[in-house]
């Protein structure tokens, strides 16, 4: 892997937030919170309306940056980290978008682990930024290239 693909961003992908995805997400995630499933509830409170759970952003397609596969055994997804800058709301159209942000590799107890840093985001079709996050995937030694 060269460093050809640091900082190239995935063409943005539109995401409709669905009613029943949230609702089927919210129940398996064991959170039963009224603002993802009940209007009346939702009206009354802070948003206005339905909301997604905040790790629903994860269930998002982001694009593929053009040329860049990361495939194979031995991937470890290890650490992610959101910022949001409002709700993601029912019913809405999300674009989202990704790009490497770099790459490094170091030795690890059982061989050379290379690290993945991604950056991802959510707009809406006028630009306005819903969220950020951070993502790094861990390719062990022995790993598909």
């Amino acid at each position: 892997m060269t460093d050809d693909f640091i900082g190239r961003w995935s063409t943005a992908v539109p995401n409709v937030v669905e009613r029943g995805a949230v609702r089927k997400f919210a129940d398996a995630i064991g959170d039963a919170n009224p603002v993802y499933r009940d209007d009346e509830a939702a009206k009354k409170s802070r948003f206005g309306q339905l909301i997604a759970p905040p790790t629903f952003s994860r269930t998002f397609e982001y694009g593929i940056v053009e040329g860049f596969q990361l495939e194979g055994d031995g991937l470890i997804h290890g650490e992610q980290v959101f910022h949001f800058e409002r709700p993601i709301y029912v019913g809405e159209e999300v674009y989202c978008s990704m790009r490497v942000a770099d790459t490094y590799t170091r030795d690890g107890g059982s061989g050379k682990m290379t690290f993945y840093l991604f950056e991802q985001k959510g707009e809406t079709a006028t630009g306005e930024l819903i969220f950020t996050a951070k993502m790094n995937v861990i390719r062990r030694d022995g790993g598909a290239s």
